[in-house]
């Protein structure tokens, strides 16, 4: 008889750099290399390039992957990303309800709210889900000041949520307000995994001598602050900014912003509008580019927005402390990354718009002598080895997943 088929569904997977579609392959790939049958169903284009074609079918490391088509049209508008949006949850309804000797249903938030008709799908074939909730909204859109709790599409987004929430066998949340936030909800405690995502340490090494990032940006001899990831309000950047303005005239300093995002403009127009010699503004690096690019900082920046504790989880720090960096945080306290910092010494701790106690940070940090500040780094890194590898949390959540969707490897698939 046939294999079972876990259905795996994620708008972004790669080799697209978003990092939800990185994380969700390493799933992917891990239940497949256990001996389960793994079938991925995604765009054919890059979420944040959409111009990026992907292959229509293939197999990668085990998993089945099938892509849609016009199933993302970017991030440049609204509209685009809300059509991109509605075409993949259309496809993906009628692909998992046909497809055969299904298990069960895992997906995560990318698209939003997939988990709608997935969860349909499911109560029609009578099998479970799992849900990796990523961020919660509508909490991010209100705390944004994009929506009012008492809006019609705010009571409607919570609706669909509380939908997804109570129909899943297990929710994973990334930290420990998150999972306050689930259970405020009336989710039941016993569904919940509190797990937090896991850096892709294969792709990163902690050796900095002849980076050839370092030597093509003009980083040689420079005190490198950079900020890699996703650029949005829900991680603001203006106090680094700010700070990047008000130290323009230091010679030995550079500010690196890489990735992308509704962010990037803001970025972009500082670094032109003050002339800033100092920063450069560079668009998400390939996954093999990584080893390179996180170990060209010397300090990363983590930014995590007022009120949005509990919401998302800034996974970049996760990146930073697999390059063995010291970690400069954005951001309120009491939250997951002011957690880590004060309990292991790894960075500092500001405010957002505190401008001067972030320029004090940085040149306390850069007047350190460089053993402490390689020490600092070293923590981060003993730290992520002892408790938050990839190789320790993805194997949890994917022991996790197999409980809740009551599947077995099958010997021989």
């Amino acid at each position: 008889m046939a294999a079972k088929t876990l259905l795996i569904v994620s708008q972004t997977f790669v080799p697209d750099p978003a990092s939800v579609g990185q994380h969700v392959a390493d799933v992917a790939f891990e239940l497949a290399r256990r001996g389960h049958r793994v079938r991925v169903y995604a765009s054919g284009r890059g979420y944040e390039d959409p111009t990026a074609i992907y292959p229509r079918r293939e197999i990668l490391h085990g998993a089945e992957v099938r892509r849609f088509p016009l199933a993302s049209f970017g991030k440049k508008s609204i509209l685009l990303r809300v059509l991109g949006t509605a075409v993949f949850h259309l496809q993906a309804f009628f692909a998992a309800l046909f497809t055969p000797r299904l298990a069960g249903i895992f997906f995560s938030t990318s698209p939003p709210l997939i988990g709608v008709p997935m969860c349909i799908v499911a109560w029609i074939r009578r099998v479970p889900v799992v849900y990796w909730a990523m961020d919660l909204n509508p909490d991010q859109l209100i705390a944004l000041g994009k929506l009012h709790s008492r809006s019609i599409t705010a009571r409607f987004l919570e609706l669909a949520n509380r939908f997804i929430l109570h129909r899943a066998a297990l929710i994973i949340a990334l930290d420990r307000f998150m999972t306050q936030r689930l259970l405020a909800r009336d989710v039941g405690a016993d569904k919940i995994l509190t797990l937090p995502p896991w850096p892709h340490e294969e792709h990163i090494h902690v050796e900095q001598q002849d980076n050839p990032f370092r030597q093509r940006h003009g980083l040689t001899g420079k005190f490198v602050i950079m900020y890699s990831g996703n650029h949005s309000p829900s991680n603001p950047l203006k106090t680094l900014l700010d700070a990047a303005v008000e130290l323009k005239n230091e010679a030995n300093l550079k500010f690196l912003f890489v990735g992308g995002g509704s962010g990037k403009r803001e970025v972009e127009a500082a670094i032109s509008d003050h002339n800033l010699a100092h920063a450069i503004s560079l668009p998400y690096q390939p996954l093999s580019e990584l080893k390179y690019s996180l170990t060209a900082a010397d300090v990363h920046v983590v930014s995590l927005g007022d009120g949005m504790v509990g919401i998302i989880h800034p996974c970049k720090i996760y990146g930073a402390m697999t390059a063995g960096k010291p970690i400069l945080f954005l951001g309120p306290r009491p939250s997951h990354i002011s957690d880590l910092l004060d309990q292991h010494n790894i960075g500092f701790q500001v405010s957002h718009g505190n401008t001067q106690a972030t320029i004090q940070a940085i040149e306390r940090m850069r007047a350190m002598p460089s053993e402490d500040l390689q020490a600092m780094g070293r923590r981060a890194r003993e730290l992520l080895d002892k408790s938050l590898s990839q190789n320790l949390l993805c194997g949890q959540f994917c022991d996790a997943v197999e409980r809740a969707l009551q599947i077995q490897a099958t010997p021989g698939t």
